[in-house]
């Protein structure tokens, strides 16, 4: 994010959410009301006090049948449960915030995802969820034509550099960094490989773990994979042929099934590191014994914050407003949640300025200099003053599968930052944007 305008830096469940979704009495056509794009004078739908206004939020997210729709389903019903506990906690100046009447489905297509924009932008203040790194680069110029703020649903480095993006933890460079690092230091590793989409995701997880392997003097390959979990045989081929120490997955939960254990049923014996969008713990459920344990043996994962059962006081917040819909727990929900933090604040800023309009917000987001996560992040985490190297936040955790524990996966070591990114120089994105 370029400092000189900001100098922050900024199965069950999805049935669930197309239900909500349905039942919310609107479209994306619907017009939100007169004043800002975006902000009404009419109570929201389900309105807690239904003499306070409504500013509509808009969500572009994989619901149903993508690649990353158990990343998807989980994090808008998060978001919803996130903005719907500052409802009933008064709302934002006179306004409580809706996110469910504008909320869509890309299936992680890229071409659907610009078209859905293009659909709801005139209905909506600002996006509280954009998901893929790619979809999101494909609308960054009509969102900045729009003056339009969006919450990521991804980590790409290049969200440091980007004037209406806000971000939140590591990005995929930083995290991959970490990951190579881990290994080295804890497995002795001297090879590497990421096998990774061939999209801005991987791209940035590649370009981390490169630098990694070049500071610490490994052999480095990488692998581009396509979508699908019975697509993965030229993949499992590849590391069978290399038989790297540890391989590093820039991919899906699907993928990190079809992969690690047709690669174990076939001999090999390294370790496997998943990037953050990689877990689910439907991996633990597969039908395949030897596959689940093949998951549980050589399986880890890098993550930007803690898991779902955590015990900070944001945590406890959102295990509280989702407790109440009966979800089940999710990693996923995390993210959604900690998401919403720092629009929330910008939101505030805006109101408390009187100006809830786009312009507002992007004048509350070169004010905001410090976001309260409310324990979810370490408090670096959330000081979003600075240019983008030193704003950046680098620390990431470790995490192995464990089916005692809530959402399937335990921390094996909290939040650390290897010696590649914290030596490492941001001064562009780690991978250009697509």
């Amino acid at each position: 994010m370029p400092r000189a305008f900001r100098p922050g830096r900024l199965g069950t469940a999805v049935a669930a959410l197309v239900l909500a979704l349905s039942a919310c009495g609107g479209s994306a056509e619907d017009p939100a009301g007169a004043g800002a794009p975006g902000v009404t004078d009419e109570p929201c739908p389900n309105a807690v006090d239904k003499s306070k206004g409504c500013i509509y939020l808009g969500v572009i997210s994989d619901l149903t049948s993508g690649p990353f729709h158990l990343l998807g389903a989980p994090t808008t019903k998060a978001q919803q449960a996130f903005w719907r506990r500052v409802n009933q906690q008064g709302g934002i100046a006179g306004y409580e915030i809706d996110v469910t009447r504008y909320v869509v489905d890309s299936k992680y297509d890229v071409d659907t995802h610009q078209r859905l924009y293009r659909q709801i932008r005139g209905r909506v203040l600002a996006m509280a969820q954009t998901l893929g790194s790619s979809h999101t680069a494909r609308i960054l110029p009509e969102l900045r034509a729009d003056k339009m703020i969006a919450v990521p649903a991804s980590w790409s480095s290049a969200w440091e550099f980007e004037d209406v993006i806000l971000e939140s933890g590591v990005n995929y460079c930083f995290e991959s960094m970490n990951a190579v690092d881990y290994a080295v230091d804890s497995w002795r590793a001297d090879s590497v490989m990421v096998v990774h989409f061939d999209n801005d995701y991987g791209k940035d997880a590649v370009a981390g773990a490169r630098a990694a392997a070049q500071r610490r003097k490994l052999s480095f390959k990488t692998v581009a994979t396509p979508p699908g979990a019975d697509k993965q045989a030229a993949a499992v081929a590849e590391i069978l042929a290399e038989r790297p120490d540890a391989v590093l997955l820039a991919v899906g939960p699907a993928e990190v099934g079809g992969i690690v254990s047709q690669a174990v049923k076939q001999g090999y014996r390294g370790r496997f590191i998943g990037s953050t969008p990689s877990w689910s713990r439907t991996l633990l459920e597969l039908k395949d014994p030897q596959a689940v344990t093949a998951i549980k043996q050589s399986f880890w994962k890098v993550s930007p914050w803690k898991p779902y059962a955590a015990d900070t006081p944001g945590h406890s917040a959102m295990r509280a407003v989702l407790g109440l819909t009966g979800s089940e727990p999710n990693d996923n929900y995390t993210s959604g949640w900690v998401w919403s933090y720092p629009l929330k604040a910008v939101i505030q800023r805006a109101a408390a300025n009187g100006e809830l309009t786009r312009e507002g917000l992007l004048k509350a987001m070169r004010q905001v200099t410090r976001i309260d996560y409310e324990g979810m992040l370490p408090a670096e985490a959330g000081d979003f003053s600075g240019d983008p190297d030193s704003a950046a936040f680098r620390g990431s955790l470790m995490s192995v599968p464990d089916a005692k524990e809530l959402t399937g996966i335990r921390i094996t070591r909290d939040f650390f930052v290897g010696p590649t990114a914290k030596g490492h120089r941001l001064t562009a994105p780690c991978a250009p944007l697509q």
